[in-house]
């Protein structure tokens, strides 16, 4: 580690490495105090919050849309703005205080990205937020409950990548059939960050493979794919 930043985040941010030690610090003045980490946690802000959130990464296409569910401190969907300044970036977030703590960040780290409290699963939310390519989340919720509420966000064929800890397979397994009543495919568990972090990143990844049905059992087409039937 050189002047207190590792040695794998100039490998993971490159040339953008010095926003996110700003963002590293603005964590650790403030993140306490606003209830936005642990006391535990200002020693591993690097390992466990940045680096860890930023790798996945890797998992992203090119100009992806992307939108950070329940991205409270801004983890992934800071790091992941910082790594990949291509994404077009949206952080949802229920909390005010929270909301108003990454406006705030954004602004100081001049990044361009958007901001919306709300919830993925309400409707006003759906609509705005609708045909993502990507959603994220973070130790949010299991994948029953996490794929019913970010799956109607994607795209046909985009994809949920949710950061979990090592029973994320067997959290896999357990929920595959709530998963695939929601649209979501089989799903399969990644490791990113491997060779640069001690502790890769364990992602599940779950395509949206089907529609969402009505309450009617008919498919409900996407805002893309209705432009698309009009052309």
């Amino acid at each position: 580690m050189t002047g207190g930043v590792p040695e794998a985040a100039r490998t993971v941010f490159g040339e953008r490495v010095e926003l996110a030690e700003r963002f590293a610090e603005l964590l650790q003045e403030h993140g306490i105090r606003r209830g936005l980490i642990g006391p535990r946690e200002l020693d591993r802000l690097w390992e466990r919050h940045l680096l860890n959130s930023a790798v996945i990464a890797e998992l992203l296409p090119p100009q992806s849309r992307v939108v950070d569910v329940g991205s409270g401190a801004g983890l992934p969907g800071i790091p992941l703005a910082i790594a990949r300044p291509d994404l077009t970036l949206t952080l949802l977030e229920p909390m005010a205080r929270r909301v108003t703590w990454l406006q705030e960040v954004i602004t100081e780290l001049a990044l361009t990205v958007e901001v919306v409290r709300g919830r993925a699963e309400e409707g006003p939310v759906r609509e705005r937020l609708a045909d993502q390519d990507v959603v994220t989340a973070r130790a949010v919720a299991p994948m029953e409950r996490l794929a019913k509420w970010s799956l109607p966000l994607l795209r046909q064929d985009g994809l949920l990548l949710a950061m979990k800890g090592e029973s994320a397979a067997e959290e896999l397994e357990r929920d595959a059939a709530a998963i695939a009543a929601v649209g979501g495919g089989r799903g399969e568990v990644k490791s990113c960050g491997v060779g640069v972090l001690d502790v890769p990143t364990t992602v599940v990844v779950v395509e949206r493979v089907a529609a969402a049905r009505t309450s009617s059992g008919r498919r409900r087409e996407t805002r893309r794919a209705r432009k698309e039937r009009g052309r």
